[in-house]
Formats: C-alpha cells, sequence, structure tokens
C-alpha cells in the first residue's frame, strides 16, 4: 500500500553521494556520465562490491532519514550513471564494441549498440528495491531511465526506426516498474532528459513512448527532466523546449529543476493536475542554502500549483557533491519546507 505523503513533501531526485572508498570520485568528476560500463569507477574488488555497495546504500538511507526527507531512494549508490545499469542488461544491447554519438554537452560519447531486439530478459533493479524497502520505514522512491533518452542514448545498428527502438524500450522498462511496485516502492519514476535536449523527436513520439512504459503502473508515477548536470553545465536556460507537452502523459507528477536555472515558474500553469517535483536546492554551488531561502523558492512556485500539488526536492546530480554539503542540502530543503508548511498551516 502506497504510504500517505502530505502537502509539499520532500524528496530527492534519485542520487546521493557515494563514499569515497568506494568510488574514486576523481574520475568521476572527471569522466563524462558512462553510456557503457565503466569499472575504473569502483575501488573495491569485484568479490566484494556488492557487499559494499549495499553497505552504502544503508548510508545514503540514514542520510536521507535524519536530514528529514519524506519520500527516500537508495541513492542510486549502485549505479555508474542513471542509465547504464538497466540499459546495459537488456537482451539486444552490445556494450561490449560501442558506437559514439554526440552528447547533450556536444562531446562525443561512447554509447551501447542496439544489435537486435530490445528486451528485458531478468530484473535489473528488483533487488535495488527491496533492499530499499526492507531497510526504511519511510514512503520510497524508486527511479529507471525513461524509454526516450534510452533510445537517444545507443546506436541503432538494427532498427532503423528510432520511434520503434524507443517504444520497445518502453515495454522493457514498464516490465521492470510492475516488478518493482510489487516489491512494495511506493513512487517510481522515469529519468527522461533527452525530451529536453531533443524536443523535436520529442514531439513526434516522446509522449507515446513514457504512456507505454508507465501502462498499467499503480502508485504515484513521476517523470523527470532537467538540462545536465551542474558538474558539466554552468549556464542553464530559463526555459524548458519540451515540458507543456508533459501535461498529456499519463504520469501523475513531473519533476523539473528551477534552483541553478531560475526557471520562469509561469509555466507550472500548462501543467495543471499534475504534482510537480519542483528543484529548490541548487547543485551549481557547495554552499548550503538556509532553510529560509528553501521557503522562499517553495513559495514562489505557489501561485501556480496548490501546495497539495507541491513536492520539495534538490535539482539533479547529488552525487557529485561532498556528502557533507549533500546532507546539509538536504537537512535545509526540510527545514525550508517545514516553515513553509507551518506557515500554510
Amino acid at each position: 500500500m502506497t504510504r500517505q505523503i502530505g502537502p509539499i513533501a520532500t524528496t530527492v531526485v534519485g542520487s546521493y553521494p557515494q563514499p569515497d572508498w568506494l568510488v574514486d570520485r576523481g574520475v568521476l568528476r572527471t569522466s563524462r556520465v558512462p553510456r557503457v560500463h565503466a569499472p575504473e569507477l569502483w575501488r573495491v574488488a569485484p568479490e566484494f562490491l556488492e557487499s559494499a555497495q549495499d553497505d552504502a546504500t544503508i548510508l545514503a538511507i540514514r542520510d536521507m532519514e535524519r536530514a528529514g526527507i519524506d519520500v527516500i531512494t537508495d541513492g542510486e549508490i549502485r549505479r555508474e550513471s542513471y542509465s547504464n545499469r538497466f540499459a546495459l542488461m537488456l537482451d539486444g544491447v552490445d556494450a561490449a564494441r560501442p558506437a559514439t554519438t554526440i552528447g547533450r554537452t556536444g562531446l562525443s560519447t561512447p554509447v551501447p549498440r542496439v544489435v537486435g531486439p530490445i528486451r528485458r530478459r531478468v530484473p535489473v533493479e528488483l533487488r535495488d528495491a527491496q533492499f530499499l524497502r526492507a531497510n526504511t520505514d519511510r514512503a520510497t522512491k524508486i527511479t529507471l531511465p525513461g524509454p526516450f533518452t534510452l533510445a537517444q542514448q545507443a546506436h541503432d545498428d538494427f532498427y532503423g526506426d528510432e520511434e520503434a527502438m524507443a517504444m520497445d524500450y518502453a515495454a522493457a522498462v514498464n516490465a521492470e516498474l510492475l516488478d518493482i511496485k510489487r516489491a512494495g516502492i511506493d513512487v517510481v519514476q522515469l529519468d527522461d532528459p533527452w525530451l529536453q535536449a531533443r524536443p523535436e523527436a520529442a514531439v513526434r513520439y516522446g509522449v507515446k513512448a513514457l504512456n507505454r512504459a508507465l501502462d498499467g503502473v499503480p502508485g504515484p508515477t513521476v517523470v523527470h527532466l532537467c538540462f545536465g548536470y551542474a558538474q558539466f553545465v554552468s549556464n542553464k536556460p530559463s526555459g524548458y523546449s519540451f515540458l507543456p507537452q508533459l501535461a498529456d502523459c499519463v504520469a501523475s507528477q513531473i519533476s523539473i529543476e528551477a534552483a541553478q536555472p531560475t526557471l520562469d515558474l509561469g509555466v507550472l500553469r500548462e501543467l495543471a493536475g499534475k504534482t510537480i517535483v519542483l528543484g529548490v536546492i541548487s547543485l551549481g554551488t557547495p554552499v548550503v542554502e538556509t532553510p529560509e531561502i528553501v521557503a522562499q523558492r517553495i513559495r514562489s512556485a505557489l501561485p501556480f500549483v496548490a501546495a497539495e500539488r507541491l513536492v520539495a526536492a534538490p535539482d539533479c546530480g547529488m552525487k557529485y557533491l561532498a556528502r557533507e554539503v549533500a546532507f546539509g542540502k538536504l537537512k535545509a530543503l526540510a527545514d525550508g519546507a517545514e516553515i513553509v508548511r507551518a506557515q500554510s498551516g
């Protein structure tokens, strides 16, 4: 059963800093977001890696609980990136002989090649979901890469039709989401930032792919869009190239970053009926916001979205922060939301 979540709840987008003893943070910060395997990231030998990831996941869960976050994740601690853990476990994908494509930052990036029908053969994040659910009493969220983004982060050597490829990715994501929900996870989220990066293709089939991925998935469902991690993108626009179109998708919640980009929140009027997961913590600076600053950012959204349909979050990419900075920002997030709740009550 989905746990009840009140107005102006707090959550994280997905990731949380992995400990220095688990990953080489120098490699993490200087490498582009991996689309293929990145074993050089891990400091722990393969035979001990899963156990070490479990321990680090417990630390992330406890930090979110101590900070006062209402809807927590596993911190994506086991992932090299938000997308490659799921993407590279699918049938039809060849990561051993990657191709290259131009990433969102305009640089050439190795990506897996699609050489056959995209199929989900086994669960990928089911154990992650079960581990999270077993280790907290809070409401929980698990994230997956969205189907449009998965298709954009691969080189097609099989389909010859990017929409058909995206729809098969969507079917694979759907099967994974249903297993995750059966594990007791309260909220599921699709990270689909390439809807923003490739708006022309997104207009053609982005919502169609999202709706297929979310077909029959019960409870709160979220779609997350962003402009890229603050670690790699410092200058962000004040508006999304693809956002109002999500009013037509079946997701109940839309997650956007708004703190670092200083987003014009008037666009939220076009998403009437959706719950908004709003980024009110900037990850473009290591300075920890005060609760009062967070409260003001939350209040700035209330003319456009009711408190009952507003969830406060950081912008995305928290994994790149120092852990003490990330914790401080989450504590400010929880305290700032509480200020607004108290004044509204």
